[in-house]
């Protein structure tokens, strides 16, 4: 167990780093980097300490290595937009970003260089995908690696629906089953062929890696699903975040005990302000998976050191309002 402890904190128009070095007790906030864009994703590096990637939406991606103190924008990156970014789990300097219209490209050299997975688009299903506003494009809302494997990756496309690929990225292969309209993708180290997605219809689960498919939303009162993640040494402990649509209205924080079979609403994240804050996103802590942290619309950041069965808020104000995106760094 590390006493230090680093949230990496996206918010509409800046990123920072929110620091604790006593286990949690109390907090400190860094420097703040202005974004031009909101913050959509960010990925700690599982091998590099100190260092994390941001997809700034149409602002492309930053990298920090020191931390959060300051990031740095990778002018080579060839689009403007990013959507989502996964770190890879064994090689420090590799990273995947997500783009619009849906794309994923890869670097080798911590962002210095980049070449597209051109299999990605050669899904014949690609046809297909598209997104709600005519002015815009379908894009790849998040990417996540299998814990046990790393050549297997999970793509969830913002209107398409999920694509996987069991060669490191060189071909990837449509999974139908389940709503197209993908929001959020996330596995456990504890069962690494079971899949969490969020959608605008409802949660879904996997058991056998994407194959096939199942709602799990038997309990929630709401339907749009934003963010979902199981606790990494149990996929049975599931938290999920969801609202009446994607203007977040009425917001509801849910935690299940049986991997979404069933679930219980979670009453004091969120709730303290009339009307309630969303949960946007929350992100268990590697190196300690009995806590998980989570950031909501009004600014507020949250930890729970029980598993999400109770919570406080961090004594920390933000400057800017909305958490997108949070990642956990590896101390």
């Amino acid at each position: 167990m590390s006493a230090a402890k680093t949230i990496y904190v996206g918010m509409h128009d800046g990123v920072c780093a929110v620091t604790s070095n006593d286990d949690g007790k109390t907090w400190q906030q860094g420097p703040v980097t202005s974004l031009p864009h909101a913050a959509a994703r960010l990925a700690a590096s599982p091998v590099n300490s100190g260092r994390a990637y941001l997809a700034a939406y149409e602002a492309g991606v930053y990298r920090t290595d020191d931390g959060g103190k300051t990031w740095t924008h990778l002018d080579s990156y060839p689009s403007d937009y990013a959507h989502s970014v996964l770190a890879h789990p064994t090689e420090g300097d590799t990273l995947l970003v997500g783009s619009e219209p849906a794309t994923v490209y890869r670097s080798d050299d911590g962002g210095d260089t980049w070449a597209e997975l051109e299999g990605f688009t050669r899904v014949p299903e690609s046809v297909d995908w598209s997104f709600h506003s005519p002015t815009r494009d379908s894009h790849v809302r998040d990417l996540r690696v299998a814990p046990d494997d790393p050549d297997r990756l999970y793509a969830g496309i913002e209107v398409g629906g999920m694509v996987r690929s069991g060669d490191g990225g060189r071909s990837w292969q449509q999974l139908p089953g389940l709503n197209d309209d993908i929001h959020c993708v996330a596995l456990s180290e504890d069962r690494p062929s079971r899949v969490f997605v969020a959608t605008a219809r409802a949660p879904y689960r996997s058991s056998d890696g994407g194959k096939s498919w199942e709602l799990i939303n038997d309990g929630l009162d709401r339907r749009y699903t934003l963010h979902i993640a199981p606790a990494p040494d149990d996929a049975s402990l599931v938290l999920v975040t969801v609202s009446e649509n994607a203007r977040r209205l009425n917001p509801m924080f849910y935690r299940s005990t049986n991997a979404g079979d069933s679930w219980q609403p979670v009453a004091d994240v969120g709730q303290g302000t009339e009307p309630a804050e969303m949960v946007v996103a929350f992100e268990w802590d590697p190196s300690e998976p009995n806590r998980v942290y989570a950031g909501a619309d009004g600014g507020q950041l949250y930890q729970s050191s029980d598993r999400g069965v109770t919570w406080e808020e961090l004594p920390i104000r933000l400057p800017s309002v909305a958490v997108g995106a949070l990642a956990v760094g590896r101390d």
